[in-house]
């Protein structure tokens, strides 16, 4: 647990690692309070028709002692993956708990990956059983035939071609089961990189990852639990902020988490749903925010209960920062962390650790630095790669089956991220960009987030990405890739407007050359702009180009 206390550096003096010889997430997250407090409220299940199913922790370790039972006796063993291809639901919860009482392998699938990326994850990982919905089973169909190790698929919303009803099956289950003696390192889950830069790969973690999540679940929510607490996040619960930074942890602290599944991100259903439940934590990721503040005007913030704001993800930027305290009087705690380590930089606003622009700082028990290409920190000031120092209890057991891509991975003890960043003089740590991100244009070496924050800051625009575009002169030119609010007219006339909008705002050097409106920006299922299509894009573009210009 995370001390109290009023300052950083008395938060992270009283701070001490804890990690016991034996341990569960199931145990930790739900047989411990089904055990001594089995009515208390675990899940709110929000249904799509407004219905509300409450669900105790003793009602969920009832399913999850059923759904255990149904995979040893179908010949799961200790050790085997579980794929989790569901939205938000107490059947994702239920999974996830039973699968990590029997020592398996929780593989979490986002709902909306295509056939090529399930066949990419569910076949690399070797998964034996998938958990899943109609629409999924329908991809599965698909691809079946391409994964010789799934041998089971158990939908939750009827039968269909190949597939065996959940429900049914956990009825005839026994509701009672010993969980499995695990140790911190023993594996436990699986969640595949988001593959922005290259194919995806499978980050394998110990039972211990959710132990090391907490303290900076705990800073971000500013000491959670508090008195009638409650969280949601409209993340995928197949992503690591939303498991990791949501439902594990608020399961093992006793908050309540709300679950509830939008088909589209539409603010004024998020706003709503907020009001209607009482919600007072949040998780939302950058994109989400951008979207919410380009809504236009937030509901009376009498009807709201928040107390806390977490984001992450992607970088949120300074106008997003300044909004939310401007509309509703909160300031966004901003994390940092990837796949293979998450939550190691923080901002708890409560203890005076907030600053606008950065994504805070190390969170209570992490080691994280600016290195360079040597593993040496950096002066303040200077960029190089965020990393973290190992041991640590959040960080990734290794890449599945990759031991070169996990050893390449590390510089000496140093779990480099492929993020650059700097620190100021007070060790808040500032985001620049992914190394292969970075825009090299006459000289300079620029980040596209806070390009594309200030972009999106224009009220005609909705979204946006920021590449480099090959030139013959500069190395790079900045591009920007727009997509404009409803009922706005894309023109030379608002490129002009948002290129003086970011000159004005940032820097001369900064301001987009080249601005190409388009109808959609593509996302990750995490919600972060998928920069290689654009950049890869501009690459063609400047080829052509390069093809056209007359010889000399």
């Amino acid at each position: 647990m995370l001390p109290f206390g009023r300052t950083y550096e008395e938060i992270t003096a009283a701070f001490r690692w804890r990690i016991p010889p034996a341990y569960n997430i199931a145990v930790d997250t739900c047989e411990k309070w089904a055990t001594t407090e089995p009515d208390r409220t675990a899940l709110i299940h929000v249904r799509a028709d407004g219905a509300i199913d409450r669900w105790s922790h003793g009602r969920l370790a009832a399913a999850a002692h059923r759904l255990s039972n149904l995979l040893v006796a179908r010949g799961v063993k200790r050790g085997d993956r579980v794929a989790i291809l569901l939205p938000q639901s107490p059947e994702t919860a239920i999974t996830h708990i039973a699968v990590y009482a029997m020592a398996a392998v929780a593989l979490p699938l986002a709902d909306l990956f295509g056939v090529e990326a399930l066949s990419h994850r569910l076949g690399d990982a070797g998964a034996r059983v998938v958990v899943t919905n109609r629409a999924g089973a329908a991809k599965i169909a698909e691809i079946r035939a391409g994964l010789p190790t799934l041998e089971l698929v158990l939908t939750v919303d009827g039968v269909f071609d190949g597939t065996e009803d959940l429900h049914h099956l956990l009825a005839a289950a026994s509701d009672r089961f010993e969980p499995v003696a695990t140790g911190p390192d023993d594996p436990a889950l699986m969640i595949y990189t988001s593959g922005t830069t290259g194919p995806a790969k499978g980050a394998l973690h110990g039972h211990r990852v959710l132990l090391g999540h907490l303290p900076g679940v705990q800073f971000a929510h500013e000491f959670l639990p508090r008195p009638d607490d409650l969280i949601w996040t409209p993340a995928d619960w197949a992503w690591a902020g939303g498991l990791l930074n949501i439902l594990l942890p608020s399961l093992s602290l006793g908050v309540p988490v709300v679950a509830a599944r939008f088909e589209r991100f539409e603010p004024e259903a998020v706003w709503r749903l907020i009001a209607e439940q009482g919600i007072r934590n949040a998780f939302i990721p950058p994109t989400a925010l951008k979207l919410l503040r380009g809504a236009g005007a937030v509901p009376d913030r009498t009807a709201l209960k928040l107390r806390t704001i977490g984001s992450g993800g992607e970088s949120l930027g300074r106008d997003t920062y300044d909004w939310a305290r401007a509309e509703l009087g909160i300031t966004i705690n901003e994390f940092y962390g990837q796949t293979e380590c998450n939550l190691v930089v923080g901002a708890c606003a409560a203890a005076g650790v907030t600053r606008a622009g950065a994504i805070g700082r190390p969170t209570p028990g992490h080691r994280v630095a600016v290195i360079d290409a040597a593993g040496n920190p950096m002066p303040a000031g200077e960029t190089g790669q965020i990393a973290v120092h190992r041991p640590d209890p959040v960080m990734f057991l290794g890449y599945w089956n990759k031991p070169e891509a996990t050893a390449a991975k590390f510089v000496d003890d140093w779990m480099i991220t492929g993020d650059q960043g700097m620190t100021d003089e007070d060790g808040y740590i500032f985001f620049v960009g992914r190394d292969d991100d970075l825009i090299t244009s006459a000289g300079y070496r620029i980040g596209p987030s806070e390009i594309e924050d200030c972009i999106v800051g224009h009220p005609a625009v909705a979204l946006a990405a920021v590449v480099g575009k090959p030139d013959p002169v500069r190395t790079e030119i900045i591009k920007a890739f727009v997509k404009v609010r409803p009922g706005v007219t894309p023109d030379a006339a608002l490129a002009e407007a948002i290129r003086g909008h970011v000159r004005n705002r940032l820097a001369a050097h900064e301001y987009p050359r080249e601005i190409e409106f388009v109808a959609e920006i593509p996302l990750t299922t995490t919600g972060k702009v998928i920069r290689r299509f654009f950049r890869e894009q501009a690459r063609d573009e400047a080829a052509a180009e390069a093809r056209r210009a007359p010889k000399p």
